[in-house]
């Protein structure tokens, strides 16, 4: 584990200059930087998870993160579509990271009742064509914001603000007024959901490896 900390931190760095460079870029309105590092967020934390030994689930997760992310890159009516499928398939992996713990009912039902205020203010002013797939695909989304707190505080703020992020995208498909810089904010909030999401998962491996050491000391020792 320790022959490991070197690489780690290294693509740690390197994915925080990359962050650093996207939302440099886009608050400078510089496109070419925006271009050059947008897909280079998702595979550096993947990387970066590996060599931390994180769960396949989580690294898949990552990963379809990088698809969505490059084919909505593209600005083509089927790659949205294809970008928020491929967001939907890392959000079934995340789904599957949580296991079947669930947390209390209350988060529950907040969560519930966000999804079914922003579905109904948005609903008439979405494209005709997206409004299903939006509405799916953010029930999606809702379950993994409410599971991902099984992993602990982090991961449930990660997906906390995965949902914010999504929220702000899909006002910009309703054609609302937006905040000054909108594709700021929508990339700094998915960026540091999908890092809290991360640093969640691995920590909750961490403690879980703890635990399980300690019992079979205890154990032993009996």
């Amino acid at each position: 584990m320790s022959a490991a900390r070197g690489p780690a931190r290294l693509l740690l760095v390197l994915f925080a200059a990359a962050v650093l460079l996207d939302l440099g870029a886009l608050l400078a309105g510089w496109r070419t930087g925006h271009l050059v590092a947008k897909p280079l967020l998702m595979p550096l934390l993947a990387a970066y998870a590996v060599t931390r030994g994180a769960p396949r689930p989580l690294i898949a997760a990552l990963l379809c993160g990088w698809a969505g992310d490059v084919l909505l890159m593209t600005g083509a009516d089927w790659a949205f579509l294809a970008g928020m499928g491929a967001f939907a398939a890392g959000h079934v992996c995340y789904l599957v990271l949580f296991g079947r713990r669930r947390p209390g009912r209350a988060l529950g039902i907040a969560y519930a009742t966000v999804l079914a205020v922003s579905l109904a203010l948005l609903w008439a002013d979405l494209p005709a064509g997206l409004r299903i797939p939006v509405a799916g695909y953010s029930l999606l989304l809702t379950a993994v914001a409410y599971r991902s707190s099984v992993l602990g505080r982090t991961a449930g703020a990660g997906g906390a603000l995965f949902l914010l992020s999504d929220m702000l995208l899909a006002t910009g498909l309703a054609e609302w007024r937006q905040p000054p810089l909108p594709d700021f904010w929508i990339m700094l909030t998915y960026v540091a959901a999908q890092y809290l999401l991360t640093t969640g998962a691995l920590d909750a491996q961490g403690r879980a490896a703890a635990e399980g050491r300690a019992y079979r000391e205890s154990r032993t020792a009996v």
